[in-house]
Formats: structure tokens, sequence, C-alpha cells
């Protein structure tokens, strides 16, 4: 999927989720409490950010590596890979759970 075609994927997800809203214009990307928990690197791909413990158990269970951003591993994210974004329900519920952990941590 090229970027402009990801991007507007991206756009319809995070549109679906009403606590959130995502901000960037040249790196599109949501936060909340002080830390962001999605964004899309110059390559496309789309990143969302979990605990440790959820962050191993979706690399397992979603068969998918953790998210590179820029050649820099994003610590906490993983790759949401394009058979996963076939499921749009649960990229929504990913969004929705990765912002509930980052709203949990202390504020920045």
């Amino acid at each position: 999927m090229d970027y402009k075609a990801q991007l507007a994927l991206y756009d319809e997800l995070v549109a679906a989720c009403d606590r959130f809203e995502r901000k960037g214009k040249t790196m599109p990307y949501t936060s909340a409490n002080g830390y962001m928990f999605s964004l899309i690197n110059k390559s496309g791909e789309l990143g969302i950010r979990f605990s440790k413990e959820v962050q191993e158990d979706y690399i397992e269970k979603y068969q998918t590596t953790l998210f590179k951003s820029y050649n820099a591993v994003m610590r906490g994210y993983i790759l949401i890979h394009e058979d996963m974004l076939k499921n749009k329900e649960n990229v929504i519920s990913l969004l929705n759970e990765s912002f509930d952990h980052v709203m949990s941590l202390k504020p920045k």
C-alpha cells in the first residue's frame, strides 16, 4: 500500500475513535497524556504502542515485529502489517487499547 493510501486508511481508523484525533502534518501520529501512541513512518507503515507485556503477546499473536521509524526501533510499538489492516475493527480496538495504556501512565 502506498503512503497516500496508508495515510487515508490511518485517518479513517483514527476518525472511528472519538476519544482522540490525528495530529502532525508531515509525521501523522496520535498522542495523549503527553505520550505518542500511534504513528505512520515515512514508509507508510503504522505502529501502535503497548505495554511491554502486551507488545510481546501481540508480536506473537499477530506474527509481527517491532515497529521502526527512521531506522530506529520504537520502544513499545508493534508494526501493524497489511494483513492486520484488513480487519479495521480490530485495528480500531488496538488504537483504543493503546490510548487506554498511555492514559494509565504518569502524565508527562
